[in-house]
């Protein structure tokens, strides 16, 4: 099981997927914001920062850690595992819920985050039945 964020894809869309490794098949998608310190000013086109306070999202791979309640309430660590994310932990990006993602896709770009991967109530109901049931340690990958 991995999961796996299209950053290419317009945030309106779904570009957060399920997959199941072993058997070859995506399971479920859902809409992900980015950060808002990704945005460009030019449509479609998206920037990525490891910086403290730069509210970007970082590419790469992360490691789903524990879980905690915080402001948005359950949401997981991330530990960043490559050159462009290896801030994650120290820059508090997390994946999280948030009320104002909607479930369904739009024609429009949905709001953005500080640099977590934030997704729908709905959608994070079901990450967080296959992370907190997985024996084995989930990886989330972010590309572009």
């Amino acid at each position: 099981m991995a999961l796996f964020l299209d950053m290419k894809i317009e945030s309106g869309r779904n570009r957060f997927f399920i997959y199941d490794l072993k058997n070859n098949k995506l399971l479920d998608k859902g809409l992900v914001g980015h950060g808002s310190g990704s945005e460009t000013g030019i449509p479609g086109e998206l920037k990525f920062s490891n910086v403290k306070n730069s509210n970007c999202s970082s590419l790469g791979k992360y490691a789903i850690g524990g879980s905690y309640v915080g402001t948005f309430g359950k949401a997981y660590k991330l530990y960043g595992l490559d050159k462009t994310n290896n801030n994650a932990f120290d820059r508090n990006i997390v994946l999280h819920k948030y009320s104002e993602i909607p479930f369904d896709e739009q024609p429009y770009p949905i709001c953005n985050s500080l640099g977590c991967p934030m997704v729908n109530e709905k959608f994070f109901g079901v990450l967080e039945k296959l992370i907190d049931n997985s024996k084995k340690k989930i990886i989330l990958v972010m590309y572009y």
